[in-house]
């Protein structure tokens, strides 16, 4: 717990000068209004009885309370100010970090985890702690400079009566951290339910089409039920243990000052000869003190619930942060040029060790060719792609571009020599022309009209409301289609020297699709191109087809020679058109 608060609190070193001034004006604040009780004590005496009230001094006193009392208020919230700039700039400090983080990290470690899971941690968890952690540093701080600010004027009043008080505080720390251990645990627990609370909701919403389609509706809200009760038992059991500390430590307080006003009172009325007598005034003070010297305990206490939250929610975020990150390759070797040319050598592979994918694969590619890759799901057809642009890195044998060995240039220069279009699409919110310049910012409007041209994207594009200057996302009633087209009118814009091209027309219908393919027909001439192929009806026109089963490759050639082969690409051929 203490090397988490060490490593949030790491953050605040850049606004060291928010620290410093929330230090001021506590120091500030504090101390004035620790003077209150000592002229609330001057008033009593000055009203000792009837006949004796001296109301030059009390009226005085009176001017000189209000005024005190006003400056430390203003000087409160001076702190409050410095101490949410800092908790907020930190926080900001923090996110931008996992966020950025999110960029570095292998992409078997984005594949790893959940959308709603990463998600519930660069929001959620971060909000957790600037409401926990961070902002309870104004009552953490002003309580400990209250504390020893008290401890200094009951010494100067009375310093056996303070030594009392003193003797007795360990009982509520006690109390305090009992209870701290019995809450971290569970609260860590509430933080994973969290999460995946967060993860089937974000799944759910997001694939709400898949589940009304196949009615997954009543079973979708038994798993949701299921992780809410569990998360709705756990956060009670959390709660439940953290709300005990404020009550159990205030009782413990309690008994102290009824000990103190006790002990003050016969002392006051010089029953207790080894104390000292003290006036009623002078009580009254110390009474006020003691008050004060409790209550920053009581609030600290209070907070400890939010505190041990904080930290289960900091360990989630730390543990992104503590990551792996894909090794800078920045002084490798970076490439300028490629001519094509690209070549696999006994390559292995695998995701998992003991689930062997890809093993000594070998390949030749030359430039200029279309290579298709053909096979039943889960032969490696996407591993390849993924290979080649080094999402994932090989475990052993060579891949290499234009004669170069894909692990001695930077990964940059690599993947800038490839134009990918996926089966799946992705429109970000943003304008038609930021969208198709996505890979290309500086490129110029006439760029764009030409790219979108040549995929025959720019006759539904004008049609929009702003045409090339309409905001578009996700969900902002483009047809599959034509966000597919969006999608392969970035890659034309690019013009890459290789290509990989992973079911591209799927969500095109066939008109458009014939008109995409002669698009393509010119886009890879003269270009290596990779094309990942379930409709084989897609591929006749390949000048390589690979057929791949198992990670291995079970025959090559074109598509006549696999037909006259008769073998494993003329079963699933002709299975096709027999499905049909």
């Amino acid at each position: 717990m203490w090397k988490t608060l060490k490593r949030v609190m790491s953050y605040t070193k850049p606004y060291r000068h928010y620290f410093i001034f929330t230090v001021i004006f506590a120091l500030a604040g504090v101390s004035l209004l620790l003077a209150v009780p000592i002229f609330i004590g001057k008033a009593v005496d000055y009203a000792k009885g009837e006949g004796t009230v001296e109301f030059d001094g009390l009226i005085k006193t009176a001017l000189f309370l209000g005024i005190i009392v006003l400056a430390s208020t203003l000087f409160q919230w001076f702190m409050s100010l410095c101490t949410n700039k800092l908790a907020y700039l930190t926080i900001r400090d923090i996110r931008c970090d996992i966020f950025a983080k999110l960029e570095r990290v292998p992409v078997k470690f984005i594949d790893s985890k959940t959308k709603g899971e990463l998600t519930s941690r660069v929001i959620n968890d971060i909000e957790i702690i600037s409401d926990g952690l961070l902002q309870g540093f104004t009552q953490l701080f002003s309580g400990v400079v209250t504390i020893i600010g008290t401890i200094i004027f009951m010494m100067i009043i009375n310093v056996k009566i303070s030594l009392f008080v003193i003797i007795l505080t360990p009982l509520s720390f006690i109390v305090a951290s009992k209870i701290t251990k019995l809450t971290h645990d569970t609260f860590v627990k509430q933080s994973k339910l969290r999460g995946e609370m967060v993860s089937l909701t974000e799944e759910m919403a997001g694939s709400q089409k898949i589940v009304k389609a196949f009615v997954y509706e009543k079973r979708a809200e038994e798993r949701f039920d299921k992780i809410n009760r569990e998360f709705g038992k756990v956060g009670a059991k959390a709660t439940f243990y953290s709300s005990l500390t404020n009550p159990t430590t205030r009782f413990v307080n309690g008994l102290i000052y009824t000990t103190v006003g006790i002990t003050g009172a016969l002392s006051a009325l010089g029953s207790i000869g080894f104390i000292g007598v003290i006036s009623v005034g002078e009580l009254t003070s110390f009474l006020a003190y003691a008050n004060q010297y409790t209550k920053p305990f009581n609030e600290i206490s209070g907070v400890v619930a939010e505190l041990q939250n904080a930290v289960s929610s900091a360990e989630r975020v730390f543990a992104v942060l503590d990551e792996q990150e894909v090794p800078d390759d920045s002084e490798k070797e970076v490439l300028e040029e490629c001519d094509g040319n690209l070549s696999f050598e006994d390559v292995r592979f695998s995701y998992v060790p003991e689930l062997p994918l890809i093993d000594n694969f070998s390949l030749d590619v030359k430039s200029g060719q279309k290579i298709a890759i053909a096979g039943p799901t889960g032969c490696g057809k996407t591993t390849v792609i993924n290979l080649l642009l080094r999402f994932y890195d090989i475990q052993s044998g060579k891949i290499t571009v234009s004669g170069k060995n894909v692990n001695d240039i930077t990964r940059d220069s690599l993947r800038r020599t490839f134009g990918m279009v996926l089966q799946e699409t992705w429109i970000f919110t943003g304008t038609v022309r930021e969208n198709i310049a996505y890979g290309k910012p500086d490129a110029s409007p006439d760029e764009i009209i030409k790219a979108s041209k040549a995929v025959y994207a720019h006759n539904f594009i004008k049609r929009l409301p702003n045409g090339y200057d309409t905001v578009i996302s996700d969900n902002s009633g483009l047809s599959q289609g034509q966000k597919q087209l969006i999608c392969i009118a970035r890659i034309m814009l690019m013009n890459p020297p290789l290509l990989i091209l992973d079911e591209a027309t799927s969500s095109i219908d066939l008109r458009t699709e014939q008109q995409i393919q002669k698009a393509f027909e010119k886009l890879m001439k003269g270009k290596t191109s990779f094309i990942i192929a379930h409709r084989l009806s897609t591929i006749r026109n390949a000048d390589v087809i690979l057929v791949m089963k198992s990670g291995h490759i079970l025959e090559q050639g074109s598509h006549e020679q696999l037909i006259a082969k008769g073998g494993f690409y003329a079963e699933l051929y002709n299975s096709q058109f027999a499905e049909a």
